[in-house]
């Protein structure tokens, strides 16, 4: 418990100092990319709607009568994002996100309220942020001769591996 809270702690602190963060999904904490130096993208409570709902799964008396789950509603379009930033969420094509342009994450981790709206905020903030920076335009490169070289050579070389696969003519 001590060490989830440690690495929350850290995890918040590099968000804070780096302004940005990235989603992992094999992880429970975001990923923190290479140092970005911009402002971090606030988001107003006022824009985002949090509903408690009963949590799915295994869990005996306690999922059944209590309100542990939380689903949080994000009106991408209706934001005070900037329309860049919009189009960038919107061109995610996430499962989450419905044809309206709402995105709806449902927390569920935890067994308190209070902690799974947390993780849905987080989450929120995580996934608004993945896109804070346009992508990198990429510009046309040729390839060294060099590079050329070592390909046609590896060519030439798998050629003459394949060549022997044949079958022993006899003399």
């Amino acid at each position: 418990m001590l060490a989830t809270r440690l690495r929350r702690a850290v995890y918040w602190l590099r968000v804070l100092i780096n302004g940005t963060a990235a989603l992992r999904y094999n992880a429970c904490y975001p990923r923190m990319p290479s140092p970005i130096f911009m402002q971090p993208i606030v988001i107003p409570d006022s824009e985002f709607e949090l509903t408690a709902m009963r949590a799915q799964g295994a869990g005996g008396q306690n999922v059944n009568k209590v309100s542990s789950a939380v689903h949080l509603r994000f009106d991408i379009r209706a934001s005070s994002l900037d329309e860049a930033h919009k189009a960038r969420l919107l061109m995610l094509r996430d499962a989450r996100v419905s044809s309206e342009g709402v995105l709806i994450i449902k927390a569920q981790r935890h067994r308190s309220q209070l902690l799974n709206r947390q993780d849905a905020i987080e989450r929120l903030y995580a996934w608004v942020n993945q896109v804070a920076r346009p992508p990198a335009v990429r510009h046309a490169t040729r390839p060294t001769l060099a590079s050329r070289k070592r390909r046609l050579e590896g060519k030439t070389r798998r050629g003459h591996i394949k060549a022997m696969r044949g079958k022993i003519a006899a003399e």
